[in-house]
């Protein structure tokens, strides 16, 4: 069941499920909320503290549009506060990387370790470029598949108007759902093995643009950190990772050739096994 703390007038919305040490668990998007990340083998390792980031699922709004990835960091900070929570972890997923990133870069001493699971070190027009080009790259892989046709298209179309819709959540949800199979390095097989992804993304109009760039402060994260890639991973390839590995002092690598973003699906025991031997 979730929970709600008011935190700076904003509901804060988490749910606590799983044993161990505590680790905050920071879903991606921006505006998609914890559902897609539930991890229960994880649950056997640690007290999952999946958290609905402000903007999405059970949590509020946040007055003004303010959602920068400082401000997710701050938020986060304020929940380990309320949780009364001694160097937890911090599992970030994609934009949920660069938030665990930005926090521990920014709170020195706060966490006890930091898991940057399929992110980067920027998020704005670099990303986007290269995630352009590793679309074109996932549609020549699947020449036959209809999916991956359609995925290259709602990419294309999607970036022609600047990454932005004015027809608003259904838009943006839809646009979502098409790309998705780019987000695997064999969507057809991981659908069959795990069953369907659906992402909650919720939109708040007033939401502002954003951009966010922690290369040159990566030697100031202090703990431990796990980074996660996929080989296949179009949106958060593997030179964003090796830039990860290369800057922060204390780094474990898991490469995972046989995965694109989500690597929880597509190569669980590894990622498991990976993750309890980094937490132990």
């Amino acid at each position: 069941m979730k929970q709600i703390v008011e935190i700076d007038g904003v509901a804060q919305a988490y749910e606590v499920s799983g044993q161990g040490p505590v680790a905050i668990v920071h879903s991606g998007g921006p505006g998609i909320d914890s559902a897609y990340l539930r991890m229960p083998l994880l649950e056997q390792h640690l007290t999952m503290v999946y958290v609905d980031p402000i903007g999405t699922g059970q949590s509020g709004l946040l007055p003004g549009g303010g959602y920068s990835v400082a401000t997710y960091a701050e938020f986060s900070r304020k929940l380990i506060e309320h949780l009364g929570a001694t160097k937890p972890y911090f599992i970030g997923h994609s934009h949920g990387g660069f938030v665990g990133l930005e926090l521990a870069m920014a709170n020195p001493g706060l966490l006890g370790g930091l898991i940057a699971y399929s992110t980067a070190t920027v998020y704005g027009p670099e990303l986007f470029v290269e995630a352009g080009r590793q679309m074109a790259a996932f549609v020549r892989r699947w020449p036959d598949e209809p999916d991956a046709v359609r995925a290259g298209q709602a990419w294309t179309e999607n970036q022609a108007t600047g990454g932005e819709s004015s027809e608003g959540e259904a838009a943006h949800t839809r646009f979502l759902q098409n790309i998705l199979p780019a987000y695997f390095a064999n969507y057809w097989a991981t659908v069959a093995a795990r069953g369907p992804l659906t992402l909650q993304v919720r939109d708040d109009p007033a939401r502002k643009p954003d951009s966010w760039d922690g290369r040159d402060r990566l030697g100031r994260i202090d703990v431990p950190t796990l980074v996660v890639s996929g080989r296949y991973d179009f949106i958060c390839p593997r030179q964003w990772s090796d830039q990860l590995v290369a800057g922060i002092p204390d780094t474990t690598y898991l490469r995972l050739d046989e995965s694109g973003h989500f690597g929880y699906l597509e190569q669980q025991d590894l990622f498991v096994s990976t993750v309890a031997e980094f937490v132990k």
